[in-house]
C-alpha cells in the first residue's frame, strides 16, 4: 500500500507545478503507421485506429479486451488482465503474439523480435494515446513477422501547451490504476522545446484463490504490480530547415504471482477462481528498458526523412511449478486423469519440479525511412522507402528445484539444481531489411506496389551440450494494394501480399526449421461520414510451412514446421449515430463488429504430441483457438455532462488442439488437459462518466456485468477461466 500512496503523492506534487496554459505551438509531425481514424479511409488495405479515449474512460486497460472491437483480430485470454497477451491477426498463431509485429512509436518492442519474439513483455494500453492495427497491407513496410500484421502502440504525446493529466481508478480485487503526466512545449531562443514526464501504475490482488495444502494456509496472493515511468523530449531548432530531434526513455518493473498451471475439467467448472496449493510458489518478475533517439528532417515540402536509433533490454524470471514426479509424472496428465492431482494439491506424496525460467534479452538497431512525392503528367507518386539494421539476442540460464512432499503433502526437503543446469544457451540474430513502396495515383485510383527484402544471420550456443550452429535467411516479400475512391466518402480497396515469419536461431540451425510463408488476399469496401461509417472485407490467407511455436507451452525444446493451412474470413464493422448531424448536445453512438472465420489445417500431422497442440491434425482439422464467430456491439447515450455505455462481446467455441476433441478424455496424442473445447462466451460491460466541470470527470463501470464464466484457455497447462464480474470507480482530470 505504501507504493500506491506514493503514486498519489507524486500526482499531487505534479499538480502543484501546473502553470497557466499558453497558446498551442505548431510542431513538426511525427511518423505513424496510420496516424488517425480519418486516415483509415485512404488505406490500401484493412486497418483500424483506436483512440485512447474510446477505452480509457471505460476503465479498460486489457489490450485483448480493447482489440475485441476490431474485426479480424483473435484473442486467447490467459490471466484475465491482459498481462500476457495472445493476439492473432487473420489466422496467424496467436501464442504470445509471436506472429505479430508489435511496435511502440514505430520501434520494434518485443524482447527479441527475431531470436525469441514471444511477448512476455507487451506495451500497456492504459498509458497509450492510441493503437494502430494494420492487417492487409503491413507486409511491405513492417517486419519481421508479416504473415499476420502489425500492432503499433502510440505512447503519450508531448502536449503542445502546458498540461497536467491524471486518471485514477480503484476496483474489485483491490485493483488500482493510476496514470499521470505533465508536459509542455515552449519556444526558446534556440528553437522549440517539448517535454513529457509520465508515471503509470497498475496493480491488483488477483481474482484467483490458492488452496490450503501441505500444512500451508490458503492464499489470495494471485495478483500483480506494475510501475512504468517515462520521459520524452524533443527539440526543433530555429532554422530554415525543418527538423526535429526526439528522445524517449521508459522503464517497466513488473511482478506477478501468475501460474502456468490450470485446473481439472471438473474443478474449473465448479470454481473457476481456484488454484491448487502447489502454485503458491509461482512468480513472474521482469524489468524492461526502452529508449530511442529520432531525427526527422524535411528538406522540402515533398521530401522528408526520419532516422532512429533504439535500444531495448528485458530481463525476466518466471519461476513456476514445471512438472511433477509421481502419479502421471506430468502436470497435463495429472489434470486430465487425476493421477497425481494430490501432488499439485499438496495432499499426498510426490515431488514438485520448480523451474527458474531466467532469461535476459536485448535488442538494438538503426532504422531509416523517407517519402518523396512527385508527379509525372497526370500521375502522382508517393515513393516511400526505408532500411533497418537490427540485432537481438536472448540468454537462457535456468535451473530446477525439486520440492519433495511427504505422505500428507508437507514439504520434507528441497533440492536446488546447479545454476544453468536446465538451460544454458545464447541465441543471436543480425537482420538487415530494405523496403520500397510507391503509391501511384491516377484520378480516383491509387495502386501501391512494393517489396520488402530481409537478410538474417543467426547463431546459437548450447553451453551444456557443447552444441552450436548458424543459419541464414534471405526473404523477399512483394505485394500490391489498391484504393479506388468511389466518391468523397466511399472507397473500394484490396491487395495481394506475401508474408514471412522466421524461426529462432536454434530451431533453424539445429532442427532445420524453415521460414513460414503466406499469401494473403483481401477485398473490401469502406465508407465514412459524420453520421455513419462501415467497413466490409473478405480475406483469404494461404499458409505454407506453418511453424508450431515452442512459446507458452513450458516444455517444447524446438519449434517445427507442421505443414499448410487455409484461413478464409469475412469482416464487418458498422458505426452509427442517428443524432450525429443534429447539432444538439444529445448523442447516441452505436457500433457492431463481426468476424466469420473458416481456419483449417490442410496437412496430416502425425509427429509431436504431449506439448504440441498441433499433433493429431488431419486434412480439414480446425486450427486451435480460432473461433468461427466473433461479435462486438455497443451503444452509448451522452447528454451534456454525462454518458452511459453498454458494450457486448461474443466469441463462439473453438478447440484447444488440432485433434479437435471435446474433452481431454478423448485425446490420443498426449496433450492431456490441453485438449478439449474452448467455451463460447457472451459478455456485457456497463460504464458511465460524469463531468464535474470542464477539467474533472468521474468514471465508473462494471465489467462482465452478468458474471459469465467459461474456459478461455487450456495453455500453458490445463484449463483456466475468464475473470468474473468486476467494478471500478475513479476520476480523470486534465488542466
Amino acid at each position: 500500500m505504501t507504493k500506491n500512496i506514493g503514486i498519489f503523492s507524486l500526482t499531487s506534487a505534479l499538480a502543484v507545478g501546473v502553470l497557466a496554459a499558453q497558446d498551442a505551438i505548431e510542431t513538426l509531425a511525427t511518423v505513424d503507421v496510420i496516424g488517425s481514424s480519418e486516415n483509415v479511409l485512404g488505406l490500401t488495405g484493412s486497418g483500424a485506429f483506436i483512440e485512447a479515449e474510446d477505452y480509457q474512460k471505460k476503465g479498460i486497460t486489457n489490450i485483448q479486451q480493447i482489440l475485441r472491437k476490431v474485426p479480424g483480430v483473435y484473442i486467447r485470454e490467459e490471466d484475465g488482465f491482459g498481462n500476457f497477451p495472445n493476439i492473432s491477426l487473420r489466422g496467424g498463431d496467436g501464442t504470445r503474439n509471436e506472429k505479430v509485429t508489435v511496435m511502440e512509436d514505430g520501434i520494434l518492442t518485443a524482447p527479441a523480435a527475431y531470436s525469441a519474439p514471444s511477448a512476455y513483455y507487451s506495451p500497456r494500453a492504459g498509458r497509450m494515446s492510441g493503437i494502430e492495427v494494420l492487417k492487409g497491407s503491413s507486409q511491405i513496410k513492417y517486419g519481421p513477422h508479416t504473415t499476420g500484421g502489425v500492432i503499433n502502440f502510440l505512447s503519450t504525446e508531448i502536449p503542445s501547451e502546458e498540461t497536467f493529466y491524471t486518471r485514477n481508478t480503484y476496483g474489485t480485487y483491490n485493483t488500482l490504476l493510476s496514470h499521470n503526466y505533465y508536459g509542455d512545449t515552449v519556444r526558446t531562443a534556440t528553437g522549440t522545446f517539448g517535454y513529457l514526464l509520465e508515471l503509470f501504475h497498475h496493480s491488483s490482488g488477483g481474482f484467483r484463490d490458492i488452496d490450503a495444502g501441505g500444512g500451508l494456509s490458503s492464499s489470495n496472493n494471485t495478483g500483480f504490480k506494475l510501475t512504468e515511468p517515462m520521459v520524452k523530449l524533443f527539440w526543433e531548432p530555429d532554422s530554415a530547415l525543418r527538423q526535429r530531434f526526439e528522445f524517449k526513455y521508459g522503464y517497466q518493473d513488473f511482478n506477478s504471482d501468475e501460474s502456468y498451471i490450470g485446473l481439472t475439467e471438473e474443478d474449473v467448472r465448479n470454481n473457476p477462481n481456484r488454484r491448487y496449493s502447489a502454485t503458491r510458489f509461482d512468480n513472474m518478475a521482469s524489468e524492461h528498458h526502452r529508449s530511442y533517439l529520432k531525427y526527422r528532417v524535411e528538406p522540402s515540402e515533398n521530401l522528408n526523412f526520419e532516422f532512429a536509433a533504439y535500444y531495448n533490454q528485458f530481463s525476466r524470471n518466471w519461476a513456476k511449478v514445471d512438472d511433477i514426479v509421481g502419479g502421471a509424472n506430468s502436470v497435463r496428465g495429472a489434470l486430465a486423469t487425476g493421477n497425481g492431482l494430490d501432488i499439485l494439491q499438496m495432499t499426498g506424496p510426490g515431488s514438485l519440479i520448480f523451474r527458474n525460467n531466467n532469461r535476459d534479452y536485448s535488442s538494438y538497431g538503426y532504422q531509416f525511412q523517407g517519402d518523396y512525392s512527385f508527379a509525372s503528367g497526370n500521375v502522382e507518386h508517393l515513393l516511400q522507402f526505408g532500411a533497418r539494421y537490427h540485432r537481438d539476442d536472448v540468454r537462457r540460464f535456468q535451473n530446477d528445484e525439486q520440492i519433495n512432499l511427504g505422505a500428507t503433502g508437507g514439504v520434507t526437503d528441497r533440492v536446488v539444481g546447479a545454476p544453468g543446469s536446465q538451460g544454458n544457451r545464447y541465441q543471436q540474430t543480425d537482420a538487415l531489411a530494405f523496403w520500397v513502396e510507391d503509391e501511384i495515383s491516377v484520378g480516383n485510383l491509387t495502386v501501391s506496389p512494393g517489396v520488402r527484402y530481409e537478410h538474417l544471420d543467426q547463431s546459437f550456443n548450447d553451453f551444456n551440450k557443447d552444441q552450436s550452429g548458424t543459419s541464414s535467411f534471405d526473404l523477399v516479400s512483394p505485394g500490391v494494394g489498391f484504393n479506388y475512391e468511389l466518391d468523397g466518402s466511399a472507397v473500394a480497396y484490396g491487395g495481394v501480399y506475401r508474408g514471412m515469419s522466421t524461426p529462432g536461431p536454434r530451431s533453424a540451425a539445429k532442427s532445420g526449421v524453415l521460414e513460414e510463408e503466406s499469401m494473403g488476399y483481401e477485398l473490401g469496401y469502406r465508407y465514412q461520414s459524420p453520421k455513419v461509417s462501415y467497413d466490409f472485407a473478405a480475406f483469404f490467407t494461404d499458409f505454407d510451412n506453418l511453424i508450431a511455436t515452442d512459446a507458452g507451452l513450458g516444455a517444447v525444446e524446438n519449434a517445427k514446421n507442421i505443414g499448410e493451412a487455409e484461413v478464409f474470413g469475412l469482416e464487418a464493422q458498422v458505426s452509427y449515430d442517428p443524432l450525429g448531424e443534429s447539432g444538439g448536445e444529445l448523442s447516441l453512438p452505436m457500433y457492431v463488429s463481426a468476424t466469420w472465420t473458416d481456419a483449417t489445417l490442410t496437412s496430416t500431422i502425425t509427429e509431436g504430441g504431449g506439448d504440441d497442440i498441433f499433433a493429431g491434425a488431419t486434412d480439414g482439422s480446425l486450427m486451435p483457438y480460432m473461433p468461427e464467430w466473433q461479435l462486438a456491439a455497443g451503444v452509448a447515450l451522452a447528454k451534456g455532462s454525462w454518458s452511459l455505455a453498454l458494450d457486448a462481446t461474443f466469441v463462439s467455441d473453438a478447440f484447444g488442439t488440432a485433434q479437435n476433441v471435446d474433452s481431454p478424455s478423448q485425446d490420443t496424442t498426449g496433450a492431456g488437459a490441453r485438449a478439449g473445447k474452448i467455451d463460447e462466451l457472451l459478455l456485457f460491460d456497463l460504464t458511465g462518466t460524469y463531468d464535474i466541470n470542464e477539467n474533472v470527470t468521474l468514471l465508473a463501470g462494471v465489467n462482465n456485468l452478468f458474471d459469465e464464466r467459461g474456459i478461455t484457455s487450456r495453455l500453458a497447462r490445463g484449463p483456466r477461466a475468464n475473470i468474473g464480474r468486476n467494478a471500478f470507480l475513479g476520476f480523470e482530470a486534465k488542466f
